[in-house]
This record gives C-alpha cells, structure tokens and sequence, in this order.
C-alpha cells in the first residue's frame, strides 16, 4: 500500500492544509492501494500562488525554449525508464487490464518526443516585413500563464503528460488536478520533473473533489483551463471560463462510430472490434461504439463479432492473459448496468451479454461484454456515452446511409472506416464530422491535432497545435 502523507506544490512536498484523506481501492477485489491528501481550497491557494509567482517572477517563461526543452527531454528519459512499473501500478488503482496500461505507457514515450519534436520547429518568435513593406513585425507566442489541468481516470499518466508536456513547452506554470480513482500514480511525476531539472513553483500535482475542484478552474490567478473528462463538466468549465473570459480547452466525450463498409472482410473486421470498440473494458474517450455494417451482412458480422467476444478472457486485470476486467467502480458498473437495462426497454436485442456477472466470476465491478442488435440510431444505447463494454451494432442500406447515421451524434470525437478501397474509404472519411479517424485500423499521429467536433470539445491535442493551447500572439511592429 501506497500511504501519500504530504501534498506536491511548487515542485516540494509540504502537509496539506486540512486533514481529510482519500482512500484508492481496486475495484475487483475492494482492496486498499493507497491513501493520499484530499485538497481543500487553502491547499488550491498555495498551488496557484506557487504558480503565479514563477509566471510573474520566475526563470520557466523566460528561459529560452531550448533549455525548457532539455528539461522535458531529460523527464522523458527518466519517464520511459519506468513505463513497465507504472503500468503494473495504474492497473491495480482503476483495474485497467494490464495489456491495455503497458500498452499505453508504451505509447506515451513517442507522445513526448512528438511533442519535443514539435517545439523544436515551433515558431515562438519570428521577424517578418509588414504588409505594406514600410514596417517590420516582430511576431511572438508567449506562455498564455498559470494552467489548471484537470485530467480523468482511465489512461492517467497518458492525459497528465498531454496536457504537461506542451504547457511547459509553452513555459506555463501547471497545477496538475488527479482524478480521486487515480490519486496515486501521478504523484510520482512531480519528483521526476524536479529530477529533470525543472524549477521549484512551476509545478504542483492536487487531488481534489468536485467543489475544490470548480475552485480551482475558476481561480482569478488561474489564466487557462485544460480538461479531459465527460462533456457535462466541460460544460460547466466552459459557462465558468466565459463568464471570467479565461482561457480554456476541452477534449470531451465521444460515441465514435466504426462504418464497415461493403466490400471489407467482415470476419477480419469483426475481430478487430475488440481493440476499437472495447479497449481498456470500454472506459475510452475514443471506443468505437457504434458498428455501422450493410444490412445484408449483418447476421454474418454479429456472428464473428460474438465469437470473437466469447473467446476473450474476462476476470483479473493484473494477469497479462485477461483482456477485459472490471469497471473503475461499483459505481460506473451501476451506471453501465443502467444503460443495459435501457437498451432492452427500448427494443434493441441482446446478441451477447447483458445483465449480471459473467460466467465464474462471483466479485468485483464486472460487466458482461455486451452487443446489441437490431439498433436504432435514434436510441439512447447509440446517443449516450457509456462508458463501458458495450456495443451497438446498427445496420445501414447504403454508403449515404451510413455518412448519415455516423453523423447524426452530438459527438464527433473518433471514427473507423473499413475497407478493400483506401480510396473509397478516404471519400468516405471526408465526409464525417469527427476530429479522428483511422482508416483499416492505422495507428494515431501524434504529430497530427487530435480533439474532437461539437460536444466532444474545443481545442486540439499533440503537435504543433497542442502546443499552440498554451500560447498568446503578440505582434510588435517595427
């Protein structure tokens, strides 16, 4: 057991201001991982203050953007050095499958370097001749100030570093706010980036509730609002921001759609589903949830598709071998079980799964694998996002059809198309109103923007526009 008695500010480790603890269990067994300070607004204040004095007075925004570069070079290394060990550590707080928290801890290393990558090519300040020819201007991007990032549960130390990497690029002052499921894992950064060379104020790392929370993202010294979780509190963070006009970005939720399309191997497809629309049991921002398939195939592609799902393991997540475990808490197991019983009420069919624990298991947060049939895009289960492993299969009568069905969703976040065409799937791409796409199951660029259309968020992630988040433009003319 992990026992955290001290909160991280300003790059050192001080007692928090009040007394209230929080405990992390692991949601198959309920057992004790670790404890760790709930911060309260006097723990905020100290966090901001930190901040504020290293945007006003300290060394970080005014280095030049090399040196904070080789800072953050030096993290990476340090970083990557222990990816095996906090993918083990992050599997035993929010029951992530081990496969799912190795993979993504792998994952992270080329995330950073895509982001150093970018910043060296970043134009921070350029020297160009005034439309007119008469002046010159001077064009700068300069830190935006002192960033609350406030990050989810399910890939922590992924969304903690997206948001860390180009804010301190940028020479932004972070106060870094951990989900309460994942309290623990990312305490470990702070001494990693004092190790790397980062000065003290830049950085504090909170837990906090949602009321210390909202304190936190609407700070007067807070100038900027990075976000990862569901679309209602990025609501609420973006009617906050606006009402201060404070800088804010929002990567929300999303109900991502995989179209099939017809001439795709429906056998090969249906076996991919696992990866797209269940990864880490379902708890992703960007699951494919929505199996778009010609109405003539769909009886052959469920047919695969459940075959495919009756043969994954299904139980402890520590064991490399299991590929779905339980959900983060009893709670969000409640929350999905709702959606199940939803869907049946509202005439869809159940082709695998449903209700109750799956077979041998007697504990913990589990929902059963779940695919819907015979579903229509106007239902709840294909408007909401669930958050879990479930899954609806929707068929379409034609390719319009299909664009249509894909786009008629608040969300717009991720998307897959299938086919023996690149080309034909490329039209078809072009055509859908959503930040992400993968075309036959290509992996993501993190040199490319991601983010998502209408209620999945503004703002992009990764590359140059990732950092471009963190910046202000001042123009001088000369």
């Amino acid at each position: 057991m992990l026992e955290i008695s001290q909160n991280f500010i300003g790059g050192k480790r001080i007692p928090p201001c009040g007394n209230e603890r929080l405990e992390v269990r692991f949601s198959y067994d309920d057992s004790l991982v670790g404890t760790v300070p709930l911060a309260n607004r006097g723990d905020v204040d100290l966090a901001v203050a930190a901040a504020r004095r290293a945007f006003d007075a300290g060394s970080w925004p005014r280095m030049a953007p090399e040196e904070r570069q080789a800072v953050l070079s030096k993290f990476a290394t340090l970083h990557a050095a222990r990816s095996d060990e906090f993918a083990s550590f992050i599997c035993t707080e929010n029951a992530s499958p081990l496969w799912f928290t190795s993979a993504v801890q792998q994952g992270v290393a080329p995330q950073n370097a895509a982001y150093l990558d970018a910043a060296k090519s970043y134009p921070w300040e350029i020297r160009q001749a005034a439309f007119g020819g008469q002046n010159d201007t001077i064009w700068r991007r300069e830190p935006v100030g002192v960033v609350a990032a406030v990050i989810p549960w399910n890939a922590p130390h992924q969304s903690a570093l997206a948001k860390l990497f180009p804010a301190l690029l940028a020479g932004c002052p972070v106060i870094l706010k951990l989900a309460p499921e994942t309290a623990l894992d990312g305490q470990f950064l702070g001494e990693m980036f004092m190790d790397a060379g980062l000065p003290e104020d830049v950085l504090s790392i909170l837990v906090a509730d949602r009321e210390v929370s909202e304190y936190l993202v609407t700070h007067a010294d807070v100038d900027k609002v990075a976000f990862t979780g569901s679309t209602a509190a990025g609501k609420r963070i973006a009617a906050a921001a606006g009402d201060q006009l404070k800088r804010f970005s929002l990567e929300l939720g999303g109900k991502s759609a995989t179209i099939v399309l017809p001439d795709a191997d429906m056998d090969m497809v249906a076996a991919t589903v696992r990866f797209s629309g269940l990864i880490n049991s379902g708890q992703s921002c960007i699951a494919q949830t929505r199996i778009l398939v010609p109405r003539k195939n769909q009886d052959r592609f469920v047919e695969a598709l459940v075959a495919d799902l009756q043969s994954l393991t299904v139980g402890d997540p520590r064991k490399i071998e299991t590929f779905i475990g339980p959900l983060v808490s009893r709670r969000q197991r409640d929350r999905v079980a709702g959606y199940i019983e939803t869907g049946i009420a509202e005439g869809a069919k159940l082709a695998i799964g449903g209700l109750g624990m799956p077979e041998g298991i007697d504990k913990g947060a589990f929902i059963r694998p779940t695919v819907f049939i015979d579903v229509e895009n106007s239902m709840k289960i294909a408007q909401e996002e669930i958050f879990g492993p479930v899954l609806s299969v929707i068929p379409y009568d034609s390719v319009d059809h299909a664009v249509a069905i894909a786009n008629d969703s608040p969300f717009g976040l991720g998307g897959g198309i299938w086919s023996a065409d690149p080309d034909d799937a490329l039209d078809v791409a072009r055509r859908i109103r959503t930040g992400t796409l993968s075309i036959n199951g290509a992996h993501p660029d993190f040199l490319a923007p991601f983010g998502g259309f209408k209620q999945s968020g503004m703002g992009r992630e990764f590359g140059s526009e990732g950092i471009g988040q963190y910046v202000e433009h001042k123009a001088i003319t000369i």
